[in-house]
């Protein structure tokens, strides 16, 4: 049976588990002759104990897996006598329920759409083995969410970062997710950002269509400057300017690349205010705002059961609306 739920901040009763770090499992490899010429996932796929190949591909693009010191990409023919340095993070067997409150939009047996407050990351990794949303999702939802998609990312099609706030759906059942996966595959879902801005002579409208990929030398960075990647498509408009240079923006993602938005303003002279990894020096030390001044204001998609076009629309958060405030009314933002 359908439900739906309005602006609802939901806690349901339970215990508060105790906290431990995910294990790793670590070794080196060093490339003879036999595996010269094999891409770096196959290669690993083959050895004793191996997770599966999607699950290597999914370490070695978060950098769990390194060629002499470097990330490289999953299909990276390997050469002889390259260090293969593996530091897979074991979190599946981490996942456990928790109590954390969910301001849930919407709910049926198929999804849950939900806006992700600052401060929380959306799945367990190393150094947040706990507190996150999976984690309340596993609470609110039971063992059917446990089902769906990645053991390690349970009903997440998509995510925000830690510090981005907004709209998600999440899937509840493995039908559900693969619909869902297959429409931000497409790129048939619509989502769109706020984000504040330092960009004194930023055109007021444009598309950024670059490639995109992990930073040659930064591993926690993305970068478009980059000789093979996946494409990143973001339009953007400006909303209203500010003195000194600083703009709300709003922007369209045709694709959902990590990091994606933040990338594309920040290289392209429109570093968000507050991003300490992007946004620089000035930008970064803001005094409107204490986080990468981002969120996730709307999302669309089509309900996998009903194929109903539904649409959701969340505005900004107090942080967020205190500073676009702040801004209107003249002042300064350092």
């Amino acid at each position: 049976m359908k439900r739906s739920r309005a602006n609802e901040s939901r806690a349901l009763p339970g215990a508060e588990p105790a906290r431990s770090e995910p294990t790793a499992s670590r070794r080196a490899i060093v490339v003879d002759e036999e595996a010269v010429g094999f891409r770096l996932d196959q290669f690993l796929a083959q050895q004793d104990s191996s997770p599966t190949r999607s699950q290597l591909k999914g370490a070695i693009e978060r950098g769990e897996v390194t060629v002499n010191g470097r990330v490289v990409k999953p299909g990276h023919s390997l050469q002889w006598g390259e260090r293969v340095e593996v530091a897979l993070i074991d979190v599946t067997s981490e996942l456990i329920a928790e109590d954390i409150p969910l301001h849930i939009l919407f709910e049926d047996d198929s999804v849950i759409v939900l806006v992700k407050p600052a401060d929380l990351v959306v799945h367990p990794a190393a150094g947040h083995p706990t507190g996150t949303l999976v984690n309340a999702l596993l609470h609110h939802c039971g063992p059917q969410l446990s089902e769906a998609g990645d053991p390690a990312r349970p009903g997440l099609v998509h995510r925000l970062d830690k510090d981005t706030t907004g709209v998600m759906v999440v899937a509840k059942n493995l039908a559900s997710h693969a619909h869902l996966a297959q429409q931000f595959e497409v790129h048939s879902t619509t989502r769109r950002y706020l984000a504040l801005c330092l960009g004194p002579g930023f055109p007021d409208h444009g598309t950024f269509d670059t490639l995109h990929g992990r930073h040659p030398v930064d591993r926690k960075r993305f970068s478009s400057k980059v000789e093979r990647g996946k494409r990143a498509v973001t339009h953007y408009e400006v909303l209203e300017r500010f003195r000194d240079g600083v703009l709300l923006v709003r922007c369209q993602l045709e694709t959902g690349r990590s990091h994606q938005v933040r990338v594309h303003l920040s290289e392209n002279g429109a570093p968000i205010l507050g991003d300490p990894l992007y946004g620089g020096r000035a930008a970064a030390s803001t005094k409107l705002i204490q986080r990468p001044a981002l969120h996730a204001e709307s999302l669309e998609f089509e309900h996998p059961v009903t194929h109903e076009r539904l649409s959701f629309t969340q505005p900004p958060p107090e942080d967020f609306a205190a500073a676009l405030d702040a801004l209107r009314r003249g002042g300064a933002w350092r």
